[in-house]
């Protein structure tokens, strides 16, 4: 039987981001909604909070020290230790209703983002890709809500998600940094909730948090299920492998939205769990700008 144990009691509004930080053997995660960045240090218990300037969709490590942040109105640099944050620039500057939502570095040191429409409804997000100079290209649009991405161990897949259409979109990626082939990868079922956050792990399975679904799924390579993971709250928001030996899977959820009565059947909702999976998953990558 897996076990699914409550690390964090604290109830984020859409907790999200999570990310392992291998020198530290921490875990870092954010809180859109709440404007906070979390760590977590497993072998001490030790949790630390940081409050930001405004809703922050991710953390992405950079290899000269510190985060990429997705910041509401764009990236920026961001040092915790000193609170120093040096904006970037936002993709998006004439779409005043879109934010950054999920982000990650591949293997090369590029990061990938989506944004998405802070309301939830206009398919005006885009998926994006940022080299190391900086620059800026748009790679996908007509997302009203993006989430992921993930890469497959050898490099050659991207995975992007389109939440509201329930699909988990796979594409081949380049050495370059180009894609191609989008297609339709996964179909969450109706009675399953909504794809969110996903991690792949060192063996090519997709694990998906599954937003209203009450679970974490392990996809494996061809699509078909795997394992299902049930959870204590609704809203599974993000997923990062973390632990020595990176088998242990974090998963960030929300609290946001929910009334007294749902509140009630789900006291745990906006936590951060850990599962010991006993899979090794992928460290994250870096950026290298």
């Amino acid at each position: 039987m897996t076990t699914v144990k409550q690390v964090w009691a604290e109830g984020a509004l859409l907790g999200e981001g999570t990310v392992w930080i291998a020198e530290e053997q921490a875990l870092y995660w954010v809180d859109i909604k709440g404007k906070f960045v979390h760590r977590y240090h497993p072998e001490s218990g030790g949790q630390n909070s940081w409050p930001m300037p405004e809703e922050i969709g991710c953390l992405i490590p950079r290899e000269k020290g510190g985060f990429v942040a997705g910041f509401q109105n764009g990236l920026a640099f961001v040092n915790l230790e000193t609170d120093a944050i040096e904006k970037l620039g936002f993709p998006e500057s004439d779409v005043p209703g879109n934010r950054i939502n999920d982000g990650k570095a591949d293997a090369q040191g590029r990061i990938w983002l989506g944004t998405m429409d802070n309301n939830e409804r206009e398919r005006t997000g885009a998926l994006y890709r940022v080299d190391a100079d900086q620059s800026c290209h748009k790679m996908d649009d007509g997302y009203a809500i993006t989430n992921g991405p993930a890469f497959s161990p050898d490099g050659k897949t991207l995975y992007h998600t389109d939440t509201l259409k329930k699909t988990i979109y796979a594409f081949d990626l380049a050495a370059d940094g180009s894609i191609s082939n989008r297609r339709d990868h996964i179909v969450i079922a109706d009675d399953a909730g909504y794809p969110d956050g996903m991690n792949t792990d060192a063996e090519g399975y997709l694990w998906v948090g599954h937003y209203n679904g009450w679970r974490v799924t392990r996809f494996a390579p061809d699509g078909s299920v795997d394992r299902v993971i049930e959870m204590p709250v609704g809203a599974n928001t993000n997923i990062a492998f973390g632990g020595p030996d990176l088998e242990t899977l974090y998963v960030s959820t929300a609290a946001k939205q929910l009334d007294a009565a749902a509140l009630a059947e789900q006291p745990l909702a906006g936590a951060l769990f850990e599962v010991h999976v006993g899979v090794k998953g992928l460290p994250p990558g870096r950026y290298v700008g």
